[in-house]
């Protein structure tokens, strides 16, 4: 099983043709124009070393931020800035949320850290609860990952209990790690945001261009952190120049596109609820995301039922405390959505015919 969804190559190697890929959480309105013109004019400097320290894009994510541009690091997506922050800090223990983001727990391993999980309860919704700091006091850990929404559920923590963690945090002399990839699109999602807590120390924060932008394939994110320090252990815990000369054109042109982000987010508040619905209709029990995807369970096998009609889902059951029987599904265009629920009602149905026999 793939670690993450997304794997279009793979299906193209398999069946010749492309799916409708509904297992990897990307903006469905494809790239900003502006952004790809930024990126063709960017090909001019292809043949010169990118910047190193990105100082363009820094200073443009800082003014965006509200923070200086010695606070930001850039790095090839969130995933590579949490590698980098696991080498450079080298923890002894973390604690993480289960399920939650595997990439957290990938990079601990690599650094020789032991890590505890947290469980998010399906009869709790799998929503973050103060019994998390229970666990955050019994195992003393170096660092602490937690995602605003959660990814695979969408569900927002509860900001109290995050503001809880940081607290904790900061007395035992402990980083809280608050991966932020999607909160842009969470309608109101700088309420919920630790960003106004950056000054007080303890606290990182990981964004990235990746979902909202539809830069996947760019690979650009960044982290936020009033420990300079530690953004400089970072930079040094990896190779110079990882941010392409075209991912840097792609950032500064991408912090314009305000008008993009508020389609997308019209477009997710529209269709979210219309497929969770859909889901909901067809016997699937559907978990309240606030994201840009829908979580839900449903008969395993599904993902590889709808597999073979075209269609890629993230099956959930890789993610530590999920089995077979979790989905994710990326919240995508009206006519794309209405193919992923129609393709769905037959699926359904051969998962139940095969259940019995």
């Amino acid at each position: 099983m793939m670690t993450h969804g997304g794997d279009v190559a793979g299906y193209v190697a398999e069946y010749g043709r492309a799916p409708l890929d509904f297992s990897a959480n990307v903006s469905p309105l494809g790239l900003p124009p502006a952004v790809r013109r930024a990126v063709v004019e960017s090909l001019d400097r292809a043949d010169q070393y990118p910047d190193p320290l990105c100082r363009e894009l820094r200073a443009a994510i800082a003014a965006a931020e509200g923070c200086a541009p010695d606070d930001v690091l850039c790095g090839a997506g969130a995933a590579e800035l949490i590698f980098r922050l696991a080498l450079a800090r080298r923890p002894r223990r973390a604690l993480v949320t289960a399920p939650a983001f595997a990439e957290y727990e990938a990079a601990l391993a690599l650094a020789g850290c032991a890590v505890a999980r947290s469980p998010l309860l399906p009869e709790e919704d799998f929503r973050l609860t103060a019994r998390f700091l229970d666990d955050l006091a019994r195992t003393g850990p170096d660092v602490v990952f937690l995602c605003q929404p959660n990814n695979p559920t969408g569900q927002l923590a509860d900001p109290d209990v995050c503001r809880a963690a940081l607290g904790w945090c900061r007395a035992h002399g402990a980083l809280l790690v608050m991966d932020e990839c999607f909160v842009d699109l969470v309608d109101g999602g700088e309420a919920v945001s630790l960003r106004p807590e950056l000054p007080g120390g303890g606290l990182l924060i990981l964004r990235a261009f990746t979902k909202t932008y539809a830069m996947a394939g760019l690979r650009l994110g960044y982290c936020l952190s009033a420990d300079r320090g530690l953004l400089a252990a970072m930079a040094a815990a990896g190779q110079p120049w990882s941010v392409s000369v075209c991912a840097q054109a792609a950032g500064i042109a991408a912090l314009g596109c305000r008008e993009y982000v508020a389609a997308l987010r019209a477009l997710i508040a529209r269709e979210r609820p219309r497929l969770a619905a859909g889901l909901t209709a067809r016997g699937c029990t559907v978990y309240g995301s606030r994201a840009n995807f829908v979580f839900f369970a449903g008969p395993e096998g599904l993902a590889d039922a709808l597999r073979r009609r075209g269609v890629l889902l993230r099956a959930c059951g890789n993610y530590a405390g999920l089995d077979g029987r979790y989905f994710r599904a990326a919240v995508r265009t009206a006519p794309d959505n209405d193919a992923l629920l129609a393709a769905l009602g037959q699926s359904l149905e051969e998962c139940v015919w095969q259940d019995r026999l």
